[in-house]
Protein backbone atom coordinates (compact mmCIF):
# COMPACT_ATOMS: atom_id res chain seq x y z
CA UNK A 1 0.00 0.00 0.00
CA UNK A 2 1.45 3.34 -1.52
CA UNK A 3 0.94 6.32 0.62
CA UNK A 4 2.14 9.01 -1.89
CA UNK A 5 -0.17 11.28 -3.05
CA UNK A 6 -1.17 11.41 -7.18
CA UNK A 7 1.12 14.97 -7.23
CA UNK A 8 3.98 13.17 -5.27
CA UNK A 9 4.21 10.55 -7.71
CA UNK A 10 3.44 12.88 -10.98
CA UNK A 11 6.76 15.20 -10.08
CA UNK A 12 10.35 14.57 -11.64
CA UNK A 13 11.02 13.41 -15.38
CA UNK A 14 8.65 10.70 -15.63
CA UNK A 15 8.73 7.20 -15.27
CA UNK A 16 12.10 6.69 -17.51
CA UNK A 17 13.45 10.03 -15.18
CA UNK A 18 14.69 11.19 -18.40
CA UNK A 19 12.15 11.93 -20.76
CA UNK A 20 12.41 15.89 -20.30
CA UNK A 21 15.90 15.65 -21.20
CA UNK A 22 15.61 13.88 -24.53
CA UNK A 23 12.61 16.56 -25.35
CA UNK A 24 14.94 19.39 -24.66
CA UNK A 25 17.97 17.58 -26.40
CA UNK A 26 15.57 17.21 -30.04
CA UNK A 27 14.06 20.90 -29.62
CA UNK A 28 17.72 22.60 -28.80
CA UNK A 29 19.18 19.95 -32.37
CA UNK A 30 15.99 21.17 -34.17
CA UNK A 31 17.00 25.35 -33.97
CA UNK A 32 20.33 24.38 -34.73
CA UNK A 33 19.35 22.74 -37.24
CA UNK A 34 16.78 25.77 -38.57
CA UNK A 35 19.56 27.97 -38.66
CA UNK A 36 22.72 26.00 -39.98
CA UNK A 37 20.58 23.72 -43.02
CA UNK A 38 19.77 27.64 -45.05
CA UNK A 39 23.60 28.22 -44.20
CA UNK A 40 24.88 24.64 -45.45
CA UNK A 41 22.42 25.58 -48.44
CA UNK A 42 24.23 28.38 -49.62
CA UNK A 43 27.48 28.23 -48.61
CA UNK A 44 27.97 24.33 -49.95
CA UNK A 45 25.42 24.71 -52.72
CA UNK A 46 27.45 27.21 -55.17
CA UNK A 47 30.45 24.77 -55.12
CA UNK A 48 28.44 22.18 -56.56
CA UNK A 49 29.81 20.72 -59.92
CA UNK A 50 33.20 22.66 -59.31
CA UNK A 51 36.29 20.86 -59.77
CA UNK A 52 38.61 19.70 -57.11
CA UNK A 53 40.76 21.90 -56.79
CA UNK A 54 37.93 24.61 -56.23
CA UNK A 55 36.28 22.55 -53.55
CA UNK A 56 39.15 22.36 -51.60
CA UNK A 57 39.85 25.87 -51.89
CA UNK A 58 36.10 26.78 -50.68
CA UNK A 59 36.64 24.27 -47.63
CA UNK A 60 40.14 25.93 -46.60
CA UNK A 61 38.44 29.00 -45.51
CA UNK A 62 37.39 28.62 -42.22
CA UNK A 63 33.09 29.78 -42.37
CA UNK A 64 32.13 27.22 -44.83
CA UNK A 65 34.06 24.44 -42.80
CA UNK A 66 32.79 25.44 -39.70
CA UNK A 67 29.16 25.73 -40.80
CA UNK A 68 29.58 22.08 -42.89
CA UNK A 69 31.01 20.74 -39.37
CA UNK A 70 28.31 21.88 -36.95
CA UNK A 71 25.69 20.62 -39.69
CA UNK A 72 27.38 17.09 -39.99
CA UNK A 73 27.44 17.30 -35.98
CA UNK A 74 24.15 18.43 -35.01
CA UNK A 75 22.23 16.84 -37.90
CA UNK A 76 23.67 13.26 -36.71
CA UNK A 77 23.09 14.13 -33.06
CA UNK A 78 19.35 14.95 -33.80
CA UNK A 79 19.01 11.84 -35.65
CA UNK A 80 20.83 9.52 -33.04
CA UNK A 81 18.24 11.19 -30.69
CA UNK A 82 14.95 10.83 -32.65
CA UNK A 83 15.82 7.46 -33.84
CA UNK A 84 16.45 6.82 -29.91
CA UNK A 85 13.06 7.62 -28.82
CA UNK A 86 11.42 5.63 -31.36
CA UNK A 87 13.32 2.39 -30.18
CA UNK A 88 12.34 3.26 -26.81
CA UNK A 89 8.37 3.93 -28.20
CA UNK A 90 8.27 0.73 -30.16
CA UNK A 91 10.50 -1.82 -29.16
CA UNK A 92 11.15 -3.62 -25.25
CA UNK A 93 14.04 -5.68 -23.90
CA UNK A 94 17.14 -6.22 -25.23
CA UNK A 95 16.31 -5.84 -28.25
CA UNK A 96 15.82 -2.27 -27.29
CA UNK A 97 19.12 -1.67 -26.02
CA UNK A 98 20.66 -3.32 -28.75
CA UNK A 99 19.12 -1.49 -31.34
CA UNK A 100 20.29 1.86 -29.32
CA UNK A 101 23.50 0.80 -29.24
CA UNK A 102 23.66 -0.37 -33.09
CA UNK A 103 22.26 3.92 -33.87
CA UNK A 104 24.52 5.51 -31.37
CA UNK A 105 27.56 3.89 -32.60
CA UNK A 106 26.21 4.35 -36.40
CA UNK A 107 25.65 7.94 -35.50
CA UNK A 108 29.18 8.42 -33.95
CA UNK A 109 31.07 6.77 -36.64
CA UNK A 110 29.23 9.13 -39.44
CA UNK A 111 30.08 12.27 -37.22
CA UNK A 112 33.69 10.60 -36.95
CA UNK A 113 33.53 9.96 -40.65
CA UNK A 114 32.16 13.26 -41.76
CA UNK A 115 34.45 15.12 -39.95
CA UNK A 116 37.61 13.25 -41.05
CA UNK A 117 36.83 13.71 -44.60
CA UNK A 118 36.08 17.65 -44.35
CA UNK A 119 39.45 18.20 -42.30
CA UNK A 120 41.13 16.40 -45.18
CA UNK A 121 39.13 18.67 -47.42
CA UNK A 122 40.16 21.85 -45.53
CA UNK A 123 44.00 20.94 -44.37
Amino acid sequence: MSYMTARKRAQGLGSAKSGTQHYWGMIKTSTGLLILVPLFVFTFGPILGATHAEVIAHFSRPFPAIVAALTIVVSWVHFKNGTQTAIEDYTDGMTRKLLIIAVTCIAYAAIAAGLFALVRLAL
